[in-house]
């Protein structure tokens, strides 16, 4: 895949990520009630499994799942200029700071607030990405002869 290719993929999942968060909170919550309706549908009633729990932790592993992408394509664009060590790094780094700049903008959306909870989801969801991309690595590095 062309470099250029890889950083249109970067910029279009921030540009998913900032729709996302411009939506006013009736309607994300509507979104997450959509999703566990979809559940509902395949038959986990998550509503009857987590209670009250269900819309909140379906949008926390939203947060996780939307950093951890990003991180990824983030890793795989750097990867191009930058060794492997630094992708890692540089990639973890950029998604800590446009999750801290998703919950400043946050402030302006009706109904929304900035929460350092969720930076630090967002960042785990990076910090995951990079941990099984470090380990796939050193796995590969292993079985070499």
């Amino acid at each position: 895949m062309s470099k250029k290719i890889k950083w249109i993929l970067v910029i279009t999942w921030m540009v998913i990520i900032f729709w996302f968060s411009n939506q006013p909170a009736a309607i994300s919550d509507e979104k997450s009630k959509f999703v566990i309706h979809v559940f509902k549908v395949l038959g986990l009633n998550l509503d009857s499994i987590l209670g009250d729990l269900a819309n909140f932790i379906v949008r926390k592993v939203g947060h996780f799942t939307e950093y951890l992408i990003l991180y990824v394509l983030f890793f795989n664009a750097l990867l191009e200029d930058f060794n492997f060590k630094k992708s890692l790094m540089v990639s973890l780094f950029i998604v800590f700071v446009y999750a801290c700049s998703d919950e400043i903008h946050q402030i302006f959306i009706p109904g929304r607030t900035a929460r350092i909870r969720d930076v630090i989801i967002d960042t785990c969801g990076g910090s995951f990405a990079m941990l099984v991309i470090y380990l796939k690595q050193k796995n590969l590095l292993k079985k070499k002869p």
